[in-house]
């Protein structure tokens, strides 16, 4: 099961970097996903990385980036420019490499803990 870690609390217009680690298998080989849910809502996709290919929510386009170390066995999702609506639970995934571009739960053949991120002045 990926682990995700790196939440906290953060003022708008602030940063924060998400790190989904492989603890027992290689990430490199798969698509890895971030997924977020906020309170009374339903899980959406935001980032997705495949091989050389990655993936994001309109919302979060120019904002977040997601990339991958292999040294680490980690995919990050360094996230800036935060605000209040980037406010969820965030999930790693590891998904379908077919189905990384569509961001859809869909495709998610194993679920990460999550992490709480909370934008808030």
């Amino acid at each position: 099961q990926p682990q995700a870690s790196g939440g906290g609390l953060v003022q708008p217009g602030g940063s924060l970097t998400l790190s989904c680690v492989g603890s027992r298998f290689s990430l490199s080989y798969y698509g890895v996903a971030w997924f977020r849910q906020a309170p009374g809502k339903e899980r959406e996709g935001v980032s997705c990385i495949y091989g050389g290919s990655t993936y994001y929510l309109d919302s979060v386009k120019g904002r977040f980036t997601i990339s991958r170390d292999i040294a680490k066995n980690s995919i990050n999702l360094q996230m800036n420019n935060l605000k209040p609506e980037d406010t969820a639970v965030y999930y790693c995934a590891v998904v379908q490499a077919g189905l990384c571009s569509t961001l859809d739960t869909y495709g998610v053949e194993l679920w990460g803990k999550g992490t709480q991120v909370t934008v808030s002045s």
